[in-house]
């Protein structure tokens, strides 16, 4: 695990580097801007941010020099989704090309569709990261939904854990790409979903689950 962790920080300070050589570096301004030029849907957009908020939240964990490489990737993750779902993972290559990102921002973020939309298999710890947690962060939000207050201000781990037994419940979300993705940070799913929370709670007012202050 250990021995794993440092090959990934290691290959994810190989990214910065480049970066840092690269004529242009993607700000946050620019990646929303991107971002509202190609998604109108409200739901799309929170989960957007929603992704960005555990991506700066793991970066801060695990690699505080790179959390705003990590939101910003996180932040266009589904950047192609809504107008190309057809061409998911793989049309946000040419977009973020012509928009001039650097070529290992692009492979993060066509990554998380490893084995479902594209073949390129997350191997950095940020890639491992996103591709986990984006699943991650539907069920998390269809469980919030759920409680009296509507928040993930006052959800907790074991709540996630119960609804994630129920195949039936938030059907939609993908319980093996969340599976494969801790086997490929082992980590325990449990600290996974906790840190997932975690982040989610940092933008809970952006992401529409903040819910009412008297009921958290």
């Amino acid at each position: 695990m250990d021995d794993e962790k440092t090959a990934a920080c290691k290959m994810d300070g190989e990214i910065m580097n480049e970066s840092k050589t690269n004529e242009h570096i993607p700000t946050r301004d620019e990646a929303w801007i991107l971002l509202r030029q190609y998604n109108d849907n409200d739901s799309l957009i929170r989960h957007a941010l929603a992704v960005e908020g555990v991506m700066r939240h793991f970066a801060g964990l695990h690699a505080p020099d790179d959390v705003e490489q990590w939101g910003i990737i996180g932040l266009v993750h589904d950047l192609d989704y809504e107008r190309f779902s057809d061409s998911h993972c793989v049309k946000v290559r040419e977009i973020l090309e012509n928009a001039g990102w650097p070529q290992k921002w692009i492979r993060a973020v066509e990554s998380h569709g490893w084995e479902l939309c594209v073949p390129v298999k997350p191997e950095t710890l940020l890639e491992k990261t996103l591709y986990t947690i984006d699943e991650l962060t539907g069920l998390v939000t269809a469980t919030a939904l759920l409680r009296p207050s509507r928040s993930v201000l006052d959800l907790e781990t074991k709540s996630v854990r119960k609804k994630w037994k129920q195949s039936g419940f938030a059907a939609g979300v993908n319980r093996t790409v969340i599976e494969k993705g801790a086997d490929l940070l082992g980590a325990p799913l449990d600290e996974i979903i906790t840190e997932t929370i975690l982040g989610m709670r940092n933008v809970a007012e952006a992401i529409g689950l903040q819910g009412s202050p008297e009921l958290n």
